[in-house]
């Protein structure tokens, strides 16, 4: 299920502008449409996973969140060059 959820984020984020970000419920309806809510603690994990490995980032108020330490709602999206707007 990981490899569901890690593939379903990069696809989301391929299919959005540059620097937009997506929503844990986008992912885990892109992986269950019916039954969505039961992955988001998941989606988190792997999540977390992928921004520790640095090829994510989570984000809280459209700034970076440490992964190791966040709560509420959060999005994600692909690290951006340096100096590019942050986005929410």
């Amino acid at each position: 299920m990981s490899a569901q959820v890690e593939t379903a984020i990069f696809d989301l984020l391929a299919k959005v502008p540059a620097g937009k970000s997506i929503s844990p419920e986008e992912v885990a309806r892109a992986v269950e449409p019916e039954r969505w809510r039961r992955l988001l603690g998941h989606v988190r994990t792997v999540a977390v996973n992928l921004a520790k490995e640095e090829r994510l980032v989570i984000t809280r108020h459209g700034k970076p969140a440490d992964p190791a330490d966040f709560r509420g709602v959060y999005r994600l999206k692909l690290p951006a060059a340096e100096g590019a707007g942050e986005e929410e």
